[in-house]
């Protein structure tokens, strides 16, 4: 990752596009004001799209509501004697 200051970028903007495009390599440019600015390849910017749109699409998939619980309604029986020990477990309880 290489920070240049914008005049220096301006008088030598090929060779700094040739190390973005030919060596990967990521050109930050330094402005007055804090409004600096990031040269990176084509490629670069594709793969950060492809793996930021990923994440939306991740984020944007939608969990269960509680109300949507109910699609299982008539499908789950419990026995009424559900929270009754064991028969197996009495003599421990006593």
């Amino acid at each position: 990752m290489l920070a240049v200051n914008y005049s220096t970028l301006r008088n030598n903007l090929k060779g700094y596009c040739d190390k973005v495009t030919d060596e990967n390599e990521i050109v930050i440019v330094t402005r007055k004001g804090e409004k600096n600015v990031v040269i990176l390849s084509l490629d670069a910017y594709n793969s950060s799209s492809k793996i930021q749109a990923t994440r939306a699409e991740t984020k944007a998939i939608k969990r269960p509501r509680s109300e949507a619980v109910g699609f299982l309604k008539g499908k789950v029986w419990m026995a009424d004697d559900f929270n009754e020990p064991l028969e197996e477990l009495k003599e421990y309880m006593e």
